[in-house]
């Protein structure tokens, strides 16, 4: 997709952004800016999708994005949205801070942070605590919270990058109001058949030059995308209710439970039934 610019408000009083997002969703839409920023997600039924990395979003969740990087997250259920967001310059304590010899080890992790990088295990516990705290404390405070969260993260072998090495995001302004409504589209038709004539049309282009569009954009066929975005969901339905996998499958649009099957082996590597009992609770004997 081509991403559009979000510009981050400039504040006087604060070398960085801090906000609390509570409500219906994220507020945003497929996009950019230059700032680096940090979400904790502590409440979502939706996904994110970094570069060219898709994923349903869990509680906990927590992910730092470089700049310039194309990212959203979207929620899909009613339950609504609880997340922290911190979003920060480069030169948020002034040009030549970072250059300290001190602080190599946060230059290299902010180097890493172009493919984006998803935070795991006790590290991601421990900058969960400290930045649910932030909106308690003083400004001074904040900031030094921010440079031990940059540290911790600095120092921690549990991150992760997201977009593969080949992906090369489109930092153009332009294209905003199409994309928009694309995604809109295919995110309200997933449990049904989603035709490339009716996102042709909703994107005011005719069905080849749509496939071109989309694929420069996202680097897949509308096909594919969709099927990401179906198993996305159907993970969420078979961690979180008892529904039979057929009605999961038909449920998220799939019209047959072998290509169902397929596709859920092939993006996840185990079946639907493997991946329902991994998350159940184990039994001890007695």
């Amino acid at each position: 997709m081509k991403p559009v610019f979000e510009p981050i408000p400039d504040r006087e009083s604060e070398s960085f952004w801090c906000e609390t997002i509570q409500g219906p969703g994220f507020g945003c839409t497929w996009h950019f800016h230059p700032e680096y920023e940090l979400t904790l997600t502590l409440r979502s039924q939706g996904h994110r999708v970094v570069g060219d990395h898709y994923a349903t979003l869990e509680p906990g969740d927590l992910v730092l994005v470089g700049p310039n990087l194309p990212h959203i997250w979207q929620n899909a259920g009613r339950t609504g949205v609880h997340a922290r967001v911190i979003q920060f310059r480069n030169d948020f304590l002034g040009q030549e801070f970072l250059g300290r010899a001190e602080l190599v080890s946060v230059r290299r992790l902010l180097a890493r942070s172009w493919s984006g990088l998803q935070v795991t295990g006790r590290t991601r516990q421990r900058v969960a605590d400290r930045m649910q705290e932030l909106g308690n404390k003083t400004r001074y405070d904040r900031l030094l919270d921010l440079l031990w969260i940059l540290g911790e993260l600095s120092r921690s072998r549990e991150l992760h990058p997201l977009a593969s090495a080949g992906f090369h995001g489109e930092t153009d302004q332009g294209d905003e109001e199409r994309m928009t409504r694309i995604w809109k589209f295919i995110s309200q038709r997933l449990g049904e058949p989603v035709y490339l004539r009716d996102v042709a049309r909703i994107s005011c282009l005719s069905e080849t030059a749509f496939e071109r569009y989309f694929r420069t954009r996202t680097g897949r066929t509308l096909v594919d995308f969709l099927n990401e975005m179906r198993i996305g969901r159907a993970c969420r339905l078979l961690a979180e209710t008892d529904r039979p996998i057929t009605e999961i499958a038909f449920g998220c649009g799939f019209e047959n439970l072998a290509n169902f099957n397929r596709q859920f082996l092939r993006r996840r590597q185990v079946s639907p039934r493997q991946f329902r009992a991994r998350l159940e609770p184990t039994t001890i004997p007695s």
